[in-house]
């Protein structure tokens, strides 16, 4: 599994990347409260997988 994140790594960035980014759009176009909670979901993923947990996250957030 490692070697398949490091000879892919990029890729699969640009996919994590793309996905929170539609998601996100689609939060902000759209006037309902569910959508929202998919992207916040999603970047809730993105940040366990990246091991930021706890104070290793985002500085100066909304309280997330």
């Amino acid at each position: 599994m490692i070697e398949f994140i490091s000879l892919h790594g990029e890729a699969l960035l640009l996919v994590a990347s793309g996905l929170v980014s539609a998601a996100s759009a689609l939060a902000a176009l759209t006037p309902t409260p569910k959508d929202d909670g998919i992207a916040l979901l999603l970047r809730r993923l993105l940040d366990l997988i990246a091991l930021n947990v706890g104070h290793a996250g985002r500085a100066g957030g909304r309280g997330e």
